[in-house]
């Protein structure tokens, strides 16, 4: 059963903290609601259902529920990593379908920039609970070394560049510069992006997203709620979700789980790529998004350097503006979970609210789309098309 038309998001807010040492997690998630709340022009005795993932603080969902006050019908705390939140719009959307619930929250918040969490430095620690931990750890997995060793399988299998690579972080910047809360705003060039230090072969420093405490939330209800509201219509059109692991010894670095969760999407959706006007891509590095790209079907596999290349992701020079805000790689990346930042500036772009250097001229449908968990091992993917009604 479809939940195409079933859902639509009324309230979108990005908290404006990037680096908050003096509030709690539970705290990121109350003032991200309250403001979220606000956009909407709602209350939060409006709320009956509640979704959040593995950021959420203390007993994961009813910890920050209780601290809210909330009263709620249902509540879901599925955590699939990055991506969790643009999942989280398709499950409340199902739920709201289902009749479990009217008005849906969805909030995320998270302080590692406080706490000294570094860009993927750190090697995981092993864990005997987690079925593939004992086998892999002896091997220092780290976030950076395993999105670089897919890196080097794609440009070995396809010839992709560093060059390449470092357009998407070109564009990526020329939207930051706009952007009065992005953590880095400086316009670069893609000389600059090649001449930073490396971090893991061949993924060099701006290769790689920025760490940000922050936050944000969205609203989600009914279709005949939506309409009472005096907020521009913004529609869940189609949602996709897949997996894609070792795949029992068949490892394939090349390719993601976009492949599956976009074409998901698209079939829902009823729209063509040609259709898309703006696209949010899940930014964690430079290479996570041209793999999305490919896999989604904007560009042949092994075809995503060169659609990258020449600013054709920068909004009012190419054919696909993507990450307006500035994304992950200049903006910010709460939590490490920044799918939600992905949906916020979509609605934005199809609000018209975006900023007038970037906003996308005639945006009617969008796609969101993340990763989460190592595109080199085992990963979750999303993918959310929305369009204003």
């Amino acid at each position: 059963m479809s939940i195409k038309g079933q859902g639509y998001i009324v309230g979108a807010f990005e908290h404006p903290t990037r680096k908050a040492p003096d509030l709690s997690v539970a705290q990121i998630h109350a003032e991200s609601a309250a403001g979220a709340l606000a956009d909407a022009g709602l209350t939060k005795d409006d709320i009956d259902g509640y979704f959040c993932a593995g950021d959420a603080a203390g007993m994961g969902p009813i910890s920050v529920v209780d601290y809210m006050n909330l009263r709620l019908s249902w509540l879901d705390s599925t955590d699939v990593g990055g991506t969790s939140y643009i999942g989280a719009v398709g499950h409340a959307t199902a739920a709201i379908m289902a009749g479990k619930c009217n008005i849906a929250l969805i909030t995320l918040g998270g302080r590692p920039r406080s706490e000294g969490v570094q860009t993927g430095t750190g090697q995981r620690a092993g864990n005997p609970q987690v079925a593939d931990s004992p086998w892999e750890s002896h091997f220092s997995p780290a976030t950076t070394n395993v999105y670089g060793m897919v890196a080097a399988r794609h440009m070995h299998e396809y010839g992709t560049t560093s060059e390449q690579l470092a357009w998407i972080k070109v564009a990526a910047s020329h939207h930051a510069q706009w952007n009065e809360h992005a953590m880095l705003r400086n316009v670069v060039t893609v000389e600059e992006v090649v001449n930073s230090p490396m971090v893991s072969t061949p993924l060099h420093r701006l290769d790689c997203c920025v760490i940000s405490d922050g936050g944000g939330a969205l609203i989600v209800t009914r279709p005949e709620i939506a309409k009472t509201l005096k907020r521009p219509l913004v529609k869940v059109r189609g949602h996709g979700e897949s997996w894609k692991g070792q795949m029992g010894g068949d490892v394939d670095l090349s390719y993601s789980g976009a492949r599956w969760s976009g074409a998901s999407a698209f079939a829902e959706a009823g729209v063509k790529h040609a259709d898309i006007k703006y696209a949010s891509i899940y930014d964690s590095f430079t290479i996570t998004v041209l793999m999305q790209l490919e896999d989604l079907g904007f560009c042949e596999k092994g075809q995503g350097g060169k659609f990258v290349a020449d600013g054709n992701l920068i909004s009012g020079v190419g054919k696909l503006p993507f990450n307006t805000d500035g994304g992950g790689l200049c903006n910010n990346h709460p939590a490490n979970r920044g799918g939600i930042t992905k949906v916020i500036e979509a609605v934005r772009q199809l609000r018209g609210e975006a900023h007038p250097k970037v906003q996308v001229p005639n945006c009617d449908i969008a796609l969101a789309h993340g990763t989460g968990g190592l595109l080199g091992s085992r990963h979750g993917s999303s993918t959310l098309i929305l369009e204003r009604e």
